[in-house]
């Protein structure tokens, strides 16, 4: 018997794979985009280097009344414990010592962080001071050198409470507005692509930049619930992508930042429920953190998403109520809502099938926007942080997103 196998055409193809590369055309396009415009980058490293890395050197060396230094990689519960055990004298001494290995520290005590922070913030001043009048650099090098002074002395100001800084290269830092160990409700900002230290505040359009982020939520907050005690903590502790461009579209920065994020969630001070909003590339970062975050993260909201690595909200891996929302001018809602080959980020986190509670945006301007006050988004983040979600406004009015299953419920 002779059997004849002939190729099947495209119109006999399967739906299922017509629709799949349907999809997938679109984001191979964007892909050829990306490489032709910016090149493949390679990720940046993610290990501690300059100051930092010579710090940590320092800090394994190091002894304290007889006793070996442990390892600042070991579990908040050790690090907590070891300090603990310390005298008041023996913490600070460590803080003058090493500030930026215990001023990055998860598990050492935040006041001791926010010390060792200033301290490690006044070195970094003072090896600044002499590069905006280096004759070897380029014109552009000495203005960023400016501007890295001008933050490195606003950081530093009486009332600011940092909680992690690291000076080299773009810089990472996280800051906390409110008092973490008696705070009813923690909200944690993850923001974007193009975070740094030169961009963490801005003086215009300051709620587009991380501090802006914190304040806002927080001042929003009290006006939902004036007795609930807050604390935000704009968390730009992470290596984002410089800008949208291949790193952005991947997720190995995304990876490194949802263990950093992890890490901080899981070393934050008292019990109190937690929520993070998540911006941008952030939502990557937060959904790839979703599944080893801890049980006291009740809410993770997303805002302008490319996506959370997932392709459903089930699918996360976490308890927590999953949120999303999307402003009517963002561009974003434009990017193929697809994983092919590690690039893209997979469902949208706004579609009906994801799963999320959809939120209203109204009022929020573009990508940006949607910390800006008097905006829907920004209401709604706020009663979302000050537990109350039920109150929340929906982007389609039959949708009850807020009387949704609580977490600890499925999703």
């Amino acid at each position: 018997m002779t059997i004849t196998r002939t190729r099947p055409t495209a119109r006999q193809l399967r739906p299922g794979i017509r629709r799949a590369l349907a999809h997938a055309l679109p984001a191979l396009a964007v892909v050829f985009a990306l490489f032709t415009t910016s090149g493949w980058t390679t990720a940046p490293g993610h290990r501690p280097s300059g100051a930092l890395a010579a710090d940590l050197a320092a800090w394994g060396r190091g002894r304290i009344g007889g006793r070996p230094l442990p390892d600042p990689a070991s579990p908040p519960g050790v690090l907590a414990a070891f300090f603990a055990s310390l005298t008041p004298r023996e913490r600070r001494h460590l803080a003058r010592s090493h500030p930026l290995t215990v001023g990055n520290m998860n598990g050492a005590p935040v006041t001791l962080r926010y010390h060792a922070n200033r301290l490690a913030l006044g070195d970094a001043l003072r090896a600044e001071r002499a590069r905006p009048r280096d004759p070897r650099l380029t014109e552009a090098d000495r203005r960023e050198a400016g501007r890295r002074l001008h933050r490195f002395a606003s950081l530093m100001e009486e009332d600011r409470d940092i909680l992690a800084f690291d000076p080299d290269g773009g810089g990472r830092v996280a800051e906390v507005f409110g008092d973490l160990a008696r705070a009813d409700r923690i909200s944690v900002v993850v923001p974007g692509a193009g975070t740094d230290l030169l961009t963490f505040q801005r003086s215009a359009r300051s709620a587009t930049a991380p501090v802006g982020m914190a304040l806002a939520l927080r001042r929003a907050q009290r006006e939902a619930r004036p007795g609930v005690r807050t604390a935000v903590v704009a968390w730009a502790d992470y290596t984002a992508p410089g800008g949208v461009g291949v790193d952005a579209a991947t997720a190995s920065l995304a990876a490194a930042g949802a263990v950093r994020l992890s890490a901080l969630v899981g070393s934050l001070p008292g019990g109190a429920p937690v929520a993070l909003f998540c911006h941008s590339y952030g939502s990557v970062v937060c959904g790839l953190a979703a599944r080893s975050l801890p049980a006291r993260v009740t809410d993770i909201v997303v805002a302008g998403s490319p996506g959370m690595r997932a392709g459903h909200a089930s699918l996360l891996g976490s308890r927590a109520r999953i949120w999303a929302a999307r402003a009517t001018g963002d561009w974003i809602a434009g990017l193929p809502h697809v994983e092919v080959g590690g690039l893209g980020h997979g469902a949208d986190p706004v579609s009906p099938g994801f799963g999320a509670r959809v939120l209203s945006a109204e009022g929020a301007e573009g990508h940006s926007g949607y910390f800006a006050p008097g905006s829907e988004s920004l209401k709604n983040f706020a009663l979302i942080a000050a537990g109350a979600p039920a109150a929340v406004r929906c982007a389609r009015e039959e949708d009850p997103c807020g009387s949704l299953p609580t977490a600890g419920s499925p999703v």
